[in-house]
């Protein structure tokens, strides 16, 4: 369930000090992290200017995850994430990982919820590997198709294969079908996945 709330107020002073004023205390970027990962519902301001920088407050915490060595986002996801930047399709690029990662999301929390039936969780670890790793693998087909629409911004269309003049549009179109079939069939797999084989 979402809270109902208003969301916490964390200050960014100029000494880059977070300040937390529900509990009025001072926190870091790892009891940030810690925050979000329990649900807690948090914006950052600039203490002096009173400018909204959650974006690039979590932005930062993703930094410090992967300079942990938790690398969760491969190097061509982040490849094809920068290509994004100044191209045509730049403003469409949030609200589809937002989607895909709320759906990421719901279907994660059905395998977390169907852990309990398994008495080893090392072979169903390796079935989640496998199902993220398709998972990124469709995100990432994602992105290219996402190339092969028209107006595209010279950059990315030299970075794309030489386009054929009118089947372009039919190829998109038909592109998105698979696509759309593939992530039916990824969440019927998850679907079975969740439920313990009886027997």
């Amino acid at each position: 369930m979402s809270s109902t709330t208003d969301p916490i107020t964390i200050k960014k002073y100029a000494n880059r000090r977070l300040y937390n004023t529900g509990t009025s205390t001072y926190v870091t970027l790892e009891d940030l992290a810690a925050m979000v990962k329990k649900g807690e519902d948090f914006h950052v301001v600039d203490a002096k200017s009173g400018d909204d920088i959650t974006h690039q407050v979590l932005t930062q915490i993703i930094f410090e995850q992967e300079n942990k060595g938790q690398n969760l986002l491969p190097i061509t996801f982040l490849r094809q994430l920068i290509r994004f930047y100044g191209d045509s399709v730049q403003s469409f690029v949030p609200k589809y990982l937002e989607l895909s990662m709320a759906a990421l999301t719901r279907d994660q929390d059905k395998m977390r919820s169907s852990m309990g039936g398994f008495g080893a969780a090392a072979p169903f670890q390796s079935v989640v590997e496998e199902q993220m790793r398709t998972n990124v693998a469709i995100m990432e087909r994602a992105f290219r198709m996402f190339t092969a629409f028209p107006g595209q911004t010279e950059g990315a269309a030299a970075s794309a294969e030489p386009a054929a003049p009118a089947p372009r549009e039919e190829k998109s179109a038909a592109e998105l079908d698979d696509l759309r079939r593939e992530m039916a069939e990824m969440r019927d797999r998850l679907d079975r996945m969740a439920t313990p084989a009886k027997g």
